[in-house]
C-alpha cells in the first residue's frame, strides 16, 4: 500500500524567475537575520537543489532564526520537531493509532510530515531517534508497519546543532550527517549588525511580521527548472577530481562519499541559478566544496593533533585540483 502526500507538480518556469523569486525570499529572511548573506544564500541553493541543511553552531546565534525564517517566507506547511534525550522515533515519523470506533488502525503522522521541517538541537536526541531522519531524507518516504507514506514536495530539512563539546549532546553518525547538502555556521554578528539588530528586533519577535513572498508550487517548479543548468563534461570531471582528492590524503582518514559526488553536482547548479547563469563554472565548485564537503570528511589522527580544521584540510584539497580551462 502506498499512501501519497506528495503535492502537485508544477511545471518549470524560466530560469530567470528562480533570481526573481529567490530575490524576494531572500529579502524577506535577510530582514529577521542581520549581516548574514552568504548563509542566507547557501540555505537557498540548497533548498532548490532539494538538499538538507545542517547549520551547527553556539546557541543563541541565530540557527532556528534562519530555519524558521525559511518556512516563514514560503507559504508551505512548516513543523519545528524539539529534539530532546527522550524523544521517540515514532515522534517524527508518525504511528499507527487503533480506532475503537473503526475498529481498524490509523496512521497519525509525525513531525516530518511538511515542506519543511525544523529539526531543533538534533543533536540533543539518541542516536536511534536520528536515525528516524534517513529514510525520509533520502527518499521522500516514510514507512511504518509495512505501509509507506509519501511525503510532501518540496521537502527540506533544516537541523539545528550544538558544538559536540557542549554538555548533553549526542555526536551525529557519519551516515545521518552525510544526509545533509551542507553545513554551515552563523557565527557572530558584526557590531553593526548587532547594533542593528537591537534597533529593529528589541522591541518583539521579527517573525511575526514576516510574510510569505512565494508558495511551495513555486518553490517545486524552481526546482525543476534549476536541473536544467548546464554542466559542462570538463566540469564533472573537475568535481570528481575534488572529490576523489579527498580519498588520497593523509590528512583524512574519510573521504567523501560518492552521495557527495552527486550532492555537489546538484548544489552546483542551483549556485549557478541563483547568480543568473545558465551553466555551472568552475568558481561554483569551489564556492561549494567546503560547506558540502567538511561535514562528510573525517580527519586523521595527525591533522587532530595538529589541530587542522577539516574545513581548511578541504580547502586544501580543492587547491590542488587543476582549474578546468574555458574552451
Amino acid at each position: 500500500m502506498n499512501t501519497t502526500y506528495e503535492a502537485g507538480r508544477a511545471a518549470a518556469p524560466p530560469l530567470e524567475h528562480v533570481g526573481e523569486v529567490m530575490g524576494r525570499v531572500r529579502d524577506a529572511i535577510e530582514s529577521v537575520i542581520e549581516g548574514k548573506s552568504e548563509s542566507v544564500n547557501l540555505a537557498l541553493v540548497v533548498l532548490l537543489a532539494e538538499g538538507h541543511l545542517l547549520v551547527e553552531d553556539v546557541p543563541g546565534v541565530g540557527k532556528t532564526m534562519l530555519a524558521k525564517a525559511i518556512g516563514r517566507s514560503i507559504d508551505s506547511s512548516v513543523r519545528r520537531v524539539q529534539f530532546t534525550p527522550d524523544l521517540l522515533p515514532s515522534d517524527i515519523t508518525g504511528v499507527s493509532v487503533f480506532n475503537q470506533e473503526t475498529r481498524d488502525f490509523e496512521f497519525k503522522p509525525g513531525g516530518i510530515f511538511a515542506n519543511i521541517v525544523v529539526g531543533d538541537e538534533i543533536n540533543r536526541a539518541s542516536p536511534k531517534t536520528q536515525s528516524a531522519l534517513l529514510e525520509s531524507m533520502e527518499e521522500r518516504q516514510v514507512s511504518v508497519d509495512g505501509t509507506t507514506y509519501r511525503l510532501q514536495l518540496p521537502f527540506m530539512v533544516v537541523a539545528t546543532q550544538n558544538p559536540i563539546e557542549m554538555e548533553g549532546t549526542y555526536p551525529l553518525p557519519e551516515a545521518q550527517r552525510d544526509r545533509f547538502m551542507a553545513r554551515i555556521e552563523m557565527g557572530y554578528p558584526t557590531p553593526k549588525s548587532e547594533l542593528d539588530m537591537l534597533e529593529s528586533h528589541g522591541a518583539s519577535d521579527p517573525l511575526r511580521s514576516l510574510q510569505p513572498v512565494t508558495d511551495a508550487r513555486t518553490v517545486l517548479g524552481l526546482i525543476q527548472a534549476v536541473k536544467d543548468v548546464y554542466v559542462a563534461p570538463a566540469i564533472k570531471e573537475y568535481i570528481v577530481a575534488v572529490i576523489n582528492s579527498t580519498r588520497n590524503t593523509p590528512d583524512l582518514r574519510l573521504g567523501a562519499s560518492p552521495r557527495a559526488t552527486l550532492q555537489l553536482l546538484r548544489a552546483s547548479r542551483a549556485y549557478a541559478a541563483l547568480a543568473g547563469r545558465d551553466y555551472v563554472s568552475p568558481d561554483d565548485i569551489a564556492a561549494l566544496a567546503v560547506p558540502v564537503l567538511s561535514h562528510r570528511v573525517l580527519p586523521s589522527t595527525d591533522a587532530q593533533l595538529a589541530r587542522r580544521a577539516v574545513g581548511d584540510v578541504v580547502a586544501e584539497r580543492l587547491r590542488s585540483v587543476p582549474i578546468p580551462q574555458a574552451n
